[in-house]
């Protein structure tokens, strides 16, 4: 008697979608740069064709060499609320996908937010809380880290969280604390899963601003994290997910437990050529995002490069 077993994949995707904001103005953030009457003239069919072009990337990150479905879970930083999550999953090209997503409502300045969406085919969400990070003195607040447990197809538990951690905009020194205490708050929230779970699927996924060598990731790989992406490269010439000023970094990245690593199938940073645009001022390519200064591209999509992993289960 043959037995036939069939192997599960989730596809993970995780991405930066750079200033995704609606064109209201909330009274309690500073999102006067995206309005309508701003500088950039951030109009309703600008928002839309943005909400489109994200959506097309995220359909297109479903393509690998192993055949194409939809991605199954996504980890979104920059979105700015529960409206602009409502488009994406409901009114974009994504309407007849069925994704359902979780996102934070945190105290950051601008109102950018995290959120997890995923396919309730795929992933059933179990409970979802969101962390607050408390900034060291002489920092502004920043974006929650979200957490979601849920299950997966074959009943295992899988524990999300989604990471945006604060800029170097003042400096990478000044603000190395900042996103320490990021990295100390989702330690505290692991830690507290492996005290009631003894072997925890975990991944850790987002915009870390920071490298794979720098202080915040060390801090997680000590921690019992791997970064799986580390190694991730692009088909059509991106060395990173980021680029500035000519220099290609990694700043985005999939971290996960050990317990998970057996399943990690691939990993790649997805730099498909409609990503991609020539570099006039540095040489070479970088992403095609949505504004040059305040020059809008109806062709943009974000100033970082999605990074796609396949699990099995």
């Amino acid at each position: 008697m043959l037995t036939l077993i069939l192997a599960s994949f989730l596809t993970f995707v995780e991405l930066n979608c750079e200033n995704l904001f609606d064109c209201r103005h909330d009274s309690q953030k500073q999102d006067t740069e995206f309005l309508p009457e701003s500088p950039r003239r951030w109009k309703p069919w600008r928002y839309w064709q943005k909400l489109n072009n994200i959506a097309k990337e995220l359909v297109a990150c479903g393509e690998d060499s192993a055949g194409y479905r939809l991605p199954d879970i996504v980890a979104l930083c920059e979105v700015e609320n529960d409206s602009v999550m409502r488009d994406l999953t409901k009114r974009s090209l994504l309407r007849n996908a069925c994704y359902e997503y979780i996102m934070t409502d945190s105290p950051d300045e601008r109102g950018l937010d995290v959120a997890l969406m995923y396919s309730p085919f795929a992933f059933s969400p179990i409970s979802t809380r969101s962390i607050r990070i408390f900034p060291p003195q002489g920092n502004d607040a920043t974006r929650d880290v979200l957490y979601v447990s849920g299950r997966v197809v074959n009943d295992d538990t899988l524990h999300v969280f989604v990471v945006h951690a604060p800029s170097r905009y003042s400096g990478k020194s000044k603000s190395e604390a900042f996103r320490m205490a990021v990295a100390k708050q989702v330690i505290q929230v692991v830690d507290s899963i492996r005290s009631q779970c003894a072997s925890p699927k975990i991944i850790v996924a987002g915009d870390f601003n920071d490298s794979q060598y720098d202080a915040s990731t060390e801090l997680l790989y000590r921690n019992g994290l791997i970064n799986i992406t580390a190694d991730a490269k692009g088909c059509n010439g991106a060395k990173g997910t980021y680029c500035y000023k000519g220099k290609w970094e990694s700043i985005d990245h999939v971290l996960v437990s050990t317990q998970l690593l057996p399943n990690v199938q691939s990993k790649r940073i997805f730099d498909a050529p409609f990503l991609l645009e020539e570099d006039n001022k540095y040489g070479g390519i970088k992403p095609r995002r949505t504004y040059s200064g305040y020059r809008f591209s109806s062709e943009g999509f974000s100033d970082h490069l999605p990074l796609v992993v396949r699990f099995s289960f």
